[in-house]
Parts: structure tokens; C-alpha cells; sequence
């Protein structure tokens, strides 16, 4: 993309009445803003100003990390072996898959553009000039040692940064999810399979880590979720019951900087809460889940009960990922490598098919919702 030629008046495109340019400018895919903020100070600081953002049609994707085709020798482990797992981006609307250029490898080493095996993804700033993915933690996918790594993309700079690192001691299988700008972290077993009660926040724009007060209850391999505008950590299990997971919850407030009380049965005990999600936050406080072959909902003003959604495809019972994209819309991937939108505002719930690409047709390890 070249820059218009310079005018005396600084127009944003010459010719153009500017409510007319900016109009343009609206209509500009997210795939171009890096570019498109080079292309003169006039853009970059139209494509950054608030009411730019606020009149944007807003995008939601899916930011995946998918298993590219296995390749021989890639570590220890037997059952992931030869995974290489990359971020792709997917639009659910669109039915379009692309790939995200690589985070640099953790502590400068490169992986040839793998990400760290259980990696977490989450999204801060959803919706504004700041919106932001972050990818916290995981495996290094050589060693399958632990890292604190985190790396954040700017959807706006089409760049990545590498962020400060997550405080100590080193986590894995932790719950993770955004609130507003900041994203939190809790629970996990530390590198002595110990499972943890601690928590910590990260602003993505101070790119600071703020400890948070310990959970009631020790929580190893726990589901994170932005419900009502507070971090909800669900399930997980303490250190001498080893993979038997409780149903029980416990949720963060941002505003009075403290956890509420332990809630029981939030989901079954013994259910993993792996595909536990929430709807975004301007769609209220409920929550979705896979179970026993059905799209499971509970509202908050429902008395906390869970109801059936849908039954789902048959090609899409043995989903491992599930993903709210608002506007009673929830996301599913097969592990048929299939994806099946769930639109449930209507009377009748129905499923919409959307095909997937045989290059991104991998395992999902990993999902979040981007708003841009």
C-alpha cells in the first residue's frame, strides 16, 4: 500500500470530504490496519482514535492453536509427539482460516514457529484500539520444560512483543482468562506437581504482573471464564486427589479486589471443565459446556441450573472445544475436524456446517474469542 501524496491541507485521501475518507477508512479489513497506519500520520492517527474504534463494525474470531500435520521427533512425550502446534485465526461468519505469524521462541530460542505445547491464549482490550492476544505459558516444544513465557500480539501493529514474564514459580495447566484489559491467572501444579491456590493479573498495557489473594481451595488443571465481569475459576482438583476434578467454582471481583465464596456443583464433580466457556461480556453471565453429547447453558438468573441447548451433529460429538461468540452464537470443533456454529436465539436451535481447510484441519489445544 503506498501513501497518498502529501496536500497542503492534509486531507486523509485527497479529493475525499474527510467524513467520506473515514468512512473508508471503517471499511478496511482488520487483516490491513498494520499496514494501513504507514501509510501516513494522518492515518495512524485515525486508525488510533476512540470514535474510530467505536464506529468500527466489530469482528469476532476464533484465535486457535491448531496442530499443523505431526512431524517426526518433536519430543519426549509419546502422545503429542511430533505436534507442532501454530495460532490461526478463524471467522466464524466468514467461514475463513488464516494463519498469525509466529511469537518469537521463548527466551530468544527458536522453535521454527511452534508454539509451547498447553499453552493458554487469551484476549485483553476486545473491541478498542488496544485489543490484544496474549499467549501465556506452556511446554517449550524441545524440552517440555515449563516456561513463564508471555507473548503479546497487537492486532493494530501486526507485531508481537514479548511481555514480562509470569511471577514464580513456574505453572502449568492453570486457569487463564481476560477481564477488560487485564488477564488472570490461578491455580495449576507447580514443577513438583503440586497443585496451587495462588493468582496473579497482568495489564497488558503497563505489561505488569500484580499478585492477586490466594484461592480458597487448591485447584490443578482448573477452567478460567469471564462471567458478570469477574474472573471464574471452575473445577480443578487439590494435590493428593490426582485428576479427580470438583464441581465447585470460585470467582475474583476486579473492583473489590477479592474472591467471593466457594460455590458447589457448579459443574458435575468428576466432570473436566476443559470445554467450561462464558458468553462475552455484553451478552450477560451465562455460561456453555459440553456434555454427554449436548451444548449445556446456565444462567445465573436461572438459579444456576443447567438446561440442554441442542443435541449435537454426529460428526461433532467427540468436541473438545467450545466457544460463545455472542449474539446466541456458540462455536464447536469436532475432532472430525469439523465446525459447527450454534445459533440459539431463535425458537428452534439450529447448527450451521463450516468447513475446514485440510491445512487447518488440526487438533484445537487451545481457543479464545478476539473481538476486534
Amino acid at each position: 500500500m503506498e501513501a497518498p501524496p502529501a496536500t497542503a491541507t492534509g486531507d486523509l485521501i485527497p479529493g475525499l470530504p474527510e467524513d467520506m475518507a473515514r468512512e473508508c477508512l471503517l471499511r478496511m479489513g482488520f487483516q490491513q490496519l498494520p499496514t494501513a497506519r504507514r501509510v501516513s500520520r494522518g492515518w495512524k492517527a485515525e486508525l488510533e482514535s476512540p470514535s474510530h474504534h467505536r464506529s468500527r463494525r466489530r469482528r469476532v474470531l476464533l484465535a486457535l492453536a491448531q496442530a499443523r500435520p505431526p512431524l517426526a521427533g518433536s519430543g519426549p512425550a509419546r502422545k503429542y509427539a511430533g505436534y507442532s502446534f501454530r495460532l490461526v485465526l478463524q471467522d466464524p461468519a466468514a467461514g475463513s482460516w488464516a494463519p498469525l505469524p509466529a511469537p518469537p521462541g521463548a527466551h530468544g530460542h527458536d522453535h521454527g514457529g511452534r508454539l509451547p505445547l498447553f499453552c493458554q491464549l487469551a484476549a485483553a482490550g476486545e473491541g478498542g484500539p488496544a485489543a490484544k492476544l496474549l499467549v501465556l505459558g506452556g511446554w517449550d516444544p524441545e524440552t517440555w520444560a515449563p516456561t513463564a513465557a508471555v507473548h503479546v500480539y497487537d492486532f493494530l501493529s501486526g507485531a508481537w512483543r514479548r511481555g514480562a514474564d509470569m511471577p514464580p514459580p513456574r505453572r502449568s495447566f492453570f486457569a487463564c482468562a481476560a477481564v477488560g484489559a487485564n488477564v488472570f491467572v490461578a491455580g495449576g501444579h507447580d514443577e513438583e506437581k503440586n497443585a496451587m491456590r495462588s493468582a496473579v493479573a497482568y495489564d497488558a498495557e503497563a505489561d505488569k504482573w500484580t499478585p492477586l489473594p490466594d484461592m480458597a481451595r487448591e485447584r490443578d488443571e482448573p477452567r478460567g471464564v469471564c462471567v458478570d465481569g469477574r474472573f471464574v475459576v471452575v473445577g480443578g482438583y487439590p494435590t493428593e486427589a490426582q485428576g479427580r476434578f470438583a464441581g465447585s467454582a470460585e470467582a475474583f471481583d476486579p473492583v473489590t479486589w477479592s474472591w467471593g465464596p466457594v460455590q458447589e456443583r457448579v459443574i458435575e464433580d468428576g466432570a473436566c471443565p476443559r470445554t467450561c466457556c462464558a458468553a462475552p461480556a455484553a451478552a450477560g453471565s451465562r455460561m456453555y459446556m459440553l456434555r454427554d453429547g449436548c451444548i449445556m447453558a446456565r444462567d445465573a438468573e436461572g438459579g444456576g441450573r443447567w438446561r440442554m441447548l441442542a443435541r449435537l451433529p454426529e460428526d461433532g460429538r467427540a468436541a473438545t472445544t467450545v466457544a460463545s461468540i455472542g449474539d446466541g452464537r456458540v462455536v464447536v470443533l469436532g475432532a472430525e475436524h469439523t465446525v459447527y456454529v450454534l445459533s440459539h436465539n431463535q425458537t428452534t436451535p439450529s447448527w450451521t456446517r463450516v468447513a475446514a481447510p485440510p491445512e487447518f484441519a488440526g487438533h484445537v489445544q487451545a481457543a479464545c474469542c478476539v473481538q476486534i
